[in-house]
């Protein structure tokens, strides 16, 4: 869906890694918290508290995911899951939007 409807957005931005990453937190009508973003070009490590699931609408990375050895890369309009309490790396190579769904 290219819309979310009936949302609360957070104003204040999340900004990560000298804002190479900036995200705002939307929370829907049940109550599911989601981030909306975007990570220009560069390479970064995100930690995760609960499971993610990063839906790419536009852009391209190469992703480490926790036990792989291997990037893997990843393009608008695909998804990777990432789970909780781990980390993962990535390299944006082309500014990456992106939509992250907890849980």
């Amino acid at each position: 869906m290219p819309q979310f409807e009936n949302v609360t957005v957070a104003k204040k931005a999340n900004v990560y890694f000298d804002g190479k990453c900036v995200s705002h937190s939307v929370t829907l009508a049940d109550g599911t918290t989601k981030s909306v973003g975007v990570i220009l070009p560069s390479s970064l490590t995100f930690s995760t508290g609960a499971p993610e699931i990063m839906e790419l609408l536009e852009g391209e990375c190469k992703v480490t995911l926790p036990g792989a050895t291997e990037a893997v890369t990843f393009r608008g309009g695909e998804q990777f899951s990432v789970p909780g309490n781990s980390s993962f790396d990535i390299e944006v190579t082309e500014t990456l939007h992106y939509v992250c769904h907890f849980g």
